[in-house]
């Protein structure tokens, strides 16, 4: 394998410590430069750094004397670096550039003449050449076989490769870490403990390694066969403890490297226990369906593509572990008042109002520092900035993704508050995993129990039955149209076709291709082929043309002919079908309501399956099932956009009043696209006192929105007209909403801060039902002011109400809220009031823009209700 090395070539045991590193590169450049006082700098200083690196993994790997020899001759050097551990084989690995550690053997290759490795029974020698002149047969390293003593199989099911890579390296700059804090005397775990960890993970990476040569690879998610060693368990047992203590070290910075984010360590509890279990004879268990907590990540996780936030149609921005914006796509920038690329390149917390920023770059932080997520996988709403300086308020659902070198990428979608709150149903790039009660059923010999192949003859009534009610079902189950397609287009591929597409018509003439859908995930990336099309015009004589036109359904024996793109429009469908290797197709017209609002497109890819004549009839059928659910789909969302509309005007402007901050918030609920009846309000009265309105009608839809705008306008106009005390003023209201909603009913407070800019204040409220206020001293003291309750609006507008009067201190806070906030079905109503008390005496000394926020982000996130805040302070002018 090389030229053997010479008798007279100098050489120098060391033992098997840190310092023996510095003391080889020095011994082999004093060896060299003895030996051939010639030699080029470049040479020598390349010689030196490599063998700082072999005997860099020979200390952490083989931890036995390491002997050294140099010579030079003829302008040419050779290194050798010898162990007396010949079972630890090496392991080449990828290396990202940023790695901090494993990096050694890739430097060999990369800047070595030659190179190689030497097995024995007692030893193994590493060598490399360096040479004057660049090799003309550069070598790489052999392909690595797995361990010789394996004797088990452990199979890893649906392994994510980018999600491996990245906790192999973070695995493997802990244990460098643990070696090196044991060399400055930090024995964080036992000696031998550590030799275990670090033997176990190299048999781990070397078997990993081996696999992914000898496995074809067929997307990102694969499945590895581990030829490992029957007695490992106990090892990879230790490995995990080992890791855990490395975990909480670097969590107290006690190590000079970051903790691994969540689902990092989430992956690596899954990888040992599987390797445990399996060698003990339990089965695989699938990544995928690991249970896991939501900032844990998703069970599939998407490989970073900048490509796929492009085309996402949810305002989505993506950002570096810098904390800096790496893409942004069209709808993120229109929501904030940006051009896409603009954004690029700029530092996250632009995009973040000022009095957060703080509290994002601790959190930011923290997350690096702690491993420990706060909203990542949570629906949480907060206020993004304009760039104008304006506030959007926003729900932000937060995740992460990882390159394919491994680095994390965090991806933030933005829905605005008002419409369609809440983290859609797939993530940028990757196609939402139907839930176990999505799953088709298909019975035994059906045709999509064979992938690719689909029967000759005609489906039969039953299952055309059956086709149409799963296709119906699939959009009639969810208000969101994307997604109920998507759920479509899955079914068609696992019953009918090798692939799907929906173009469908907007209010505006134009045309969208909504959805494509192929049998095979990993075939292509179906979002290159979503988002707007050519439009319709004359010229147009294609297929999809005649289809939008109202012909078809239309059986086509492959792609359309080239002379029928005649039209943008017919040249684009044309290059789908070629993309996508069509053989056949029908597609059909979607008709709702006497229009055409767009067309289906199936097909198949297998010659020997085409579709014909009698398939025209069920894909008629499907389609009008289809385009009923996208009219519905359609008018559910007019009817909750003019909701979300009317919602947003109700949001009034809140009064200036020298002595006094004001602060509110509405958040609608993140796990429906509703509106509900939550409100505030606050004005000043003729009296100058200062009303303070807060309320909750009983439902969660139009009605409850309609009702609400009532009430707030009649309250208003009582309470102005009369200017009587609170109690008087429900009592007032609550016979006026008798009299409108006979069974309607609403909670409500309404106060009177009272008081001159030199203060003293007090608050004078009543409430209807509702959940008291919470009075905040600036010390951190909290109280319910709990006097004043009665029944809620609706109940008996005859009975008596009560008031309450409070003194509230200089620089105190009252918080009125609706239940949205604090109410949980696991909880109790104190414990949730508990843990108000708690956040908001945190947050005393807080400007109220902060409080307001704070409150939003740590108690509103994943809330199933709306939320409603308003906040008062009185401030003393001295």
């Amino acid at each position: 394998m090389g030229v053997p090395t010479a008798p007279e070539a100098p050489s120098q045991r060391f033992p098997p410590g840190p310092e023996s590193v510095a003391r080889a590169r020095r011994f082999v450049r004093a060896a060299l430069g003895d030996a051939a006082p010639e030699l080029a700098a470049d040479l020598l200083d390349t010689a030196e750094l490599l063998t700082s690196e072999l005997v860099t993994n020979a200390v952490l790997h083989a931890r036995t004397d390491i002997d050294v020899s140099a010579r030079a001759a003829d302008g040419r050097v050779r290194v050798t670096v010898r162990d007396h551990r010949p079972s630890r084989l090496l392991v080449p690995q990828d290396c990202p550039p940023y790695a901090g550690t494993g990096q050694g053997l890739a430097l060999v290759d990369r800047l070595a003449s030659r190179h190689g490795v030497e097995t024995g029974d007692t030893a193994k020698t590493v060598w490399f050449e360096l040479w004057p002149v660049p090799a003309p047969h550069p070598t790489a390293w052999e392909p690595l076989e797995p361990p010789a003593e394996a004797a088990e199989t452990v199979t890893l099911v649906d392994v994510p490769g980018a999600l491996y890579s990245a906790a192999q390296q973070h695995r493997h700059v802990m244990l460098r870490e643990l070696e090196l804090a044991a060399a400055t005397g930090q024995h964080l775990v036992p000696p031998k403990d550590l030799a275990t960890a670090h033997d176990i993970s190299n048999v781990i990476s070397a078997c990993v390694t081996a696999a992914l040569r000898d496995e074809p690879v067929e997307g990102e998610i694969r499945s590895l066969p581990l030829a490992l060693p029957a007695d490992a368990a106990p090892a990879v047992e230790t490995l995990s403890n080992v890791l855990d203590v490395a975990e909480a070290a670097a969590r107290d910075e006690r190590l000079l490297t970051l903790p691994a984010l969540p689902r990092s360590r989430v992956f690596h509890t899954w990888l040992f226990d599987e390797i445990v279990g399996q060698l003990a004879g339990t089965h695989p268990t699938a990544w995928t369906v690991v249970p896991r907590d939501p900032g844990a990540g998703p069970a599939e996780p998407a490989p970073w593509d900048a490509g796929h936030v492009q085309s996402s149609r949810v305002p989505t921005i993506a950002a570096d572990e810098q904390n800096r914006i790496i893409a942004a796509n069209g709808p993120a920038a229109d929501l904030l008042g940006w051009h896409a690329d603009d954004l690029v390149g700029r530092p996250l917390p632009t995009l973040i109002p000022e009095h957060l920023r703080a509290r994002h770059i601790a959190a930011f932080t923290s997350l690096l520092l702690s491993g420990q997520p706060r909203i990542l996988g949570r629906s949480v709403p907060l206020p993004a900035l304009h760039r104008d300086g304006r506030l959007v308020p926003v729900r932000l659902f937060l995740q992460t993704q990882e390159t394919a070198d491994g680095r994390t990428v965090f991806v933030a979608q933005l829905s605005p508050r008002a419409a369609a709150p809440g983290p859609v149903s797939r993530r940028p790039g990757r196609r939402p995993a139907a839930a176990p009660q999505e799953q088709v059923a298909v019975a035994p010999g059906h045709p999509a129990t064979a992938p690719g192949r689909h029967g000759e003859a005609v489906l039969s009534a039953l299952e055309r039955l059956s086709l149409l009610a799963e296709t119906g079902a699939a959009m009639s189950n969810t208000p969101d149209l994307d997604d109920g397609l998507q759920r479509v287009g899955r079914i068609l591929t696992e019953r009918l076709a090798d692939w799907c597409a929906v173009d469908l018509v907007d209010e505006d003439a134009r045309l969208d291709r909504a959805c494509v859908v192929h049998r095979d995930p990993g075939a292509l990336c179906m979002e290159e082929f979503e988002g707007s099309l050519p439009p319709l015009t004359d010229a147009a004589r294609g297929p999809l043309a005649r289809a939008l036109s109202g012909a078809g359904p239309l059986l086509l024996a492959g792609p359309p002919p080239a002379g029928e793109a005649a039209s943008p429009l017919d040249a684009q469908y044309r290059e789908l079908f070629g993309r996508l290797e069509t053989t056949s197709a029908i597609v059909a017209p979607l008709r709702a309501r006497r229009e055409i609002i767009g067309a289906l497109t199936v097909a198949r890819t297998d010659r020997e399956r085409p579709f014909t004549e009698g398939d025209l009839s069920l894909i008629d059928d499907l389609g009008r099932a289809l385009a009923l659910g996208v009219d519905n789909a359609r008018l559910h969302q007019e009817t909750r956009n003019i909701a979300e509309r009317l919602q947003r005007s109700l949001l009034p402007v809140l009064p200036e009043a020298g002595h006094l901050e004001l602060a509110a918030r509405y958040a609608a609920s993140s796990t429906t696209a509703q509106v509900g009846g939550d409100w505030y309000d606050s004005f000043i009265l003729p009296s100058g006192d200062t009303a303070l309105v807060i309320g909750d009608v009983t439902g969660h839809n139009l009605d409850a929105a309609i009702a609400m705008s009532q009430l707030r306008s009649m309250l208003r106009g009582i309470a102005v007209d009369r200017q009587e005390p609170p109690e008087t003023v429900l009592r007032r209201l609550d016979m006026a909403n008798h009299t409108l909603y006979r069974e309607a009913t609403a909670t409500c407070i309404y106060g009177l801060l009272k008081g001159g800019e030199e203060g003293p204040w007090e608050l004078v409220h009543s409430s209807a039902g509702h959940l008291p206020p919470l009075l905040t001293t600036e010390d951190g003291r909290t109280r319910f002011l709990e006097d004043g309750s009665g029944l809620l609006l609706g109940m008996d507008p005859d009975m008596p109400r009560h008031r309450a009067k409070d003194a509230v201190p200089a620089n105190a806070t009252v918080l009125l809220y609706t239940d949205g906030l604090i109410e949980r079905r696991d909880e109790s109503l104190d414990d949730a009031m508990e843990r108000l008390s708690r956040h908001t005496a945190a947050l005393a000394r807080e400007p109220l823009d902060v409080l307001c926020d704070e409150l939003l982000i740590g108690l509103g996130a994943d809330s199933d209700d709306d939320i409603a805040l308003l906040a008062v302070r009185p401030t003393s002018p001295h």
